[in-house]
């Protein structure tokens, strides 16, 4: 039962880690300082760029020098971002706290995962990832809701830095509890003779011997990257359309909630649904929602937004599991820091062409820019399945 209080702590860090009211109302708090869209695209692919240079370094660390030190960094750097956060007024301001995020995000981006693998691997229960996974992201969600529902009241009552110092408390708990998790026996590599460049060398035979493994992993890539910039802007587009900023909290806790079907119950779809149908479906969905987004510009344009966040919690546990199964404890988090440096050079690329777009064309663009890569990437990722299954 040792390391099964590994995964009721991950489930907590989880928790007090996503209990941020500030993103309830971020974007307009970075406007009202005197951010622009173009400036908040650029604080996302400095966020990028800053995980990019760092989630395979941070994920060797973890496969040699364990993975508890790396999730006691993230919820570190995590206190640091939103302390920093309640003071900015400047572009660089937000750029340092965000490039602290960055060096966080990176620094568990692998080792969280395969932490809770291997816990449940010297539980004799691998097989149940996909189902903590999922549970895992549901902690996130239910956190999510609460500083949603919460985080819109309090800042129509008091202003929006409140939102921001409850969020820094809330990164202090997630750093305590951070502190007692139990390092896997598996991955402690503290005295591992393997040099980095070995890591990294194995890595990229791993994916070179299995391009299935990275056409799926691709997938799960572009679809994060567009879910991201739902994530990111979805405050601007719905004051586009004259929703008060009363209702964001309401409409925030929605977007979390339908997520939750999909991510607590993605284990099961893929047990009854072929990956190759499954991850077609769930692109064009995003494809032909985004081009609804950028066309319609109605309130009918909420219900797709409701639809894409619902259809989003399907993909993590299914990308995640497909991967995880297929590797190694010794390269777990070096591998699976692969996967999030593949997603983060994604958001730069879409990021870049999103930043353009919605610059000219305001959001509307932005989300039009999107719905075109998504249905270019689904042309490939059926010739690229369709080629290696003949």
């Amino acid at each position: 039962m040792t390391y099964r209080k590994n995964i009721r702590r991950l489930y907590a860090i989880r928790f007090f880690h996503n209990l941020i009211p500030a993103y309830v109302i971020e974007r307009l708090f970075w406007e009202q300082r005197g951010m622009t869209i173009q400036m908040v695209v650029f604080t996302e692919i400095i966020y990028a760029i800053t995980v990019v240079l760092l989630e395979v370094p941070s994920g060797i660390a973890a496969d040699k020098w364990g993975r508890k030190r790396m999730m006691v960094l993230n919820a570190f750097f995590g206190c640091c971002e939103f302390f920093i956060l309640v003071f900015a007024t400047k572009f660089w301001h937000f750029a340092a706290a965000i490039f602290l995020a960055g060096i966080g995000r990176a620094a568990s981006s692998g080792a969280e995962n395969a932490l809770l693998y291997d816990s449940l691997l010297l539980q004799g229960e691998a097989d149940s990832f996909e189902k903590c996974l999922g549970r895992l992201n549901a902690w996130d969600f239910s956190a999510a809701v609460l500083a949603a529902l919460s985080g819109s009241v309090l800042a129509s009552w008091y202003g929006f830095e409140l939102n921001y110092w409850l969020s820094f408390a809330g990164m202090l708990v997630s750093f305590a509890i951070s502190l007692t998790l139990i390092e896997p026996e598996t991955a402690s590599r503290a005295d591992n003779p393997i040099p980095a460049k070995e890591y990294l060398n194995t890595s990229v035979r791993f994916f070179s011997e299995n391009p299935v493994v990275c056409i799926v992993l691709l997938s799960g890539m572009v679809t994060g990257a567009a879910v991201n910039f739902i994530d990111e802007f979805w405050q601007l587009y719905i004051s586009r359309l004259g929703v008060p900023v009363l209702y964001f909290g309401l409409f925030s806790a929605g977007l979390i909630l339908v997520r939750l079907p999909g991510s607590v119950f993605a284990y099961k779809l893929k047990n009854r649904i072929n990956y190759r149908a499954l991850i077609s479906a769930v692109i064009f969905i995003f494809a032909a929602g985004m081009l609804y987004l950028s066309a319609v510009r109605g309130f009918t344009s909420l219900v797709v937004i409701f639809l894409l966040c619902a259809v989003s919690g399907i993909i993590d546990p299914i990308i995640s599991g497909y991967l995880h199964h297929r590797i190694d404890s010794s390269m777990r988090a070096t591998i699976d820091s692969f996967q999030s440096l593949g997603l983060r050079a994604v958001l730069i690329l879409v990021g870049l062409g999103f930043g353009y777009f919605s610059s000219r064309f305001d959001i509307f663009g932005g989300y039009g820019f999107i719905a075109l890569v998504c249905f270019a990437f689904l042309i490939y990722f059926l010739a690229s399945i369709k080629r290696e299954a003949a």
